[in-house]
Order: C-alpha cells, then sequence, then structure tokens
C-alpha cells in the first residue's frame, strides 16, 4: 500500500513528508510506550501513536520507521515537526482513535510487523 493511500483511508493530515507519499508500507506498530517501539517495532514499518512529542521522532529514526501516524486528532510539537523534517520522516495525523486507525489499516492488507512477542514477560 502506497502512503498516500495510508492518508486517503485514514482521512489524514501530511504535516511532515508529501514528498514520500509515493512510499510502499507492507506493516505497522501501535504503541505510546517508545520502549515498547525500541523493542517491537520492525524497520519499514508504520507507527501508529497517540504522543506528540519529539522523543517519538527520535525513536522512529533510530527504528528506521518509514513513517509516524499520529491518532486521536492531536497534533504534533514544534519540535517533533522540525525533527522529522530533519530525518525525513513523514508524519500524518488523524482523528481515529489508535484501535481504529489499526483496524482501518489491517482491513486495507497492512499487517502488524510482528504477531505476538516470543518471550514470557510474566516469569
Amino acid at each position: 500500500m502506497k502512503l498516500r493511500e495510508v492518508k486517503e483511508v485514514l482521512d489524514a493530515n501530511v504535516i511532515v513528508g508529501e514528498e514520500k507519499l509515493d512510499m510502499d508500507v507492507y506493516t505497522a506498530f501501535g504503541a505510546d510506550l517508545m520502549s515498547d517501539v525500541m523493542a517491537f517495532a520492525k524497520a519499514g514499518s508504520l507507527l501508529l501513536t497517540g504522543l506528540t512529542n519529539s522523543q517519538v521522532v527520535k525513536t522512529a529514526a533510530s527504528r528506521n520507521i518509514a513513517a509516524i501516524i499520529i491518532v486521536r486528532g492531536k497534533e504534533p510539537s514544534t519540535e517533533a515537526i522540525e525533527m522529522a523534517r530533519e530525518f525525513k520522516i513523514p508524519i500524518l495525523a488523524t482523528k481515529y482513535i489508535l484501535f481504529e486507525t489499526a483496524g482501518i489499516l489491517y482491513s486495507k492488507g497492512i499487517v502488524g510487523c510482528l504477531k505476538k512477542v516470543e518471550s514470557d514477560f510474566n516469569k
């Protein structure tokens, strides 16, 4: 799926990265804990999150995330926008909640970058 199609199905605004809308994306990961993104997100995935600060962009850059989709109608901070431009990471914003965003993308063929964690965190 092209990032342009992601924008359309999520009725999203492009905050940064209009020039990358022809990028292909196949997987996504949703989280508001950046430690989870560091542990589980895969390079080339979309990051679905409600966080809007520069830490999201730093984390996305370190994991080679394809694009950030900010949910719940939130807008990224000015610092996050500037950093996304610097790192060339697109940011899109949608009014859908995280669960609905993931469901819409899944229904269009985007899959999770992993199905379940392999380790038992309860031990």
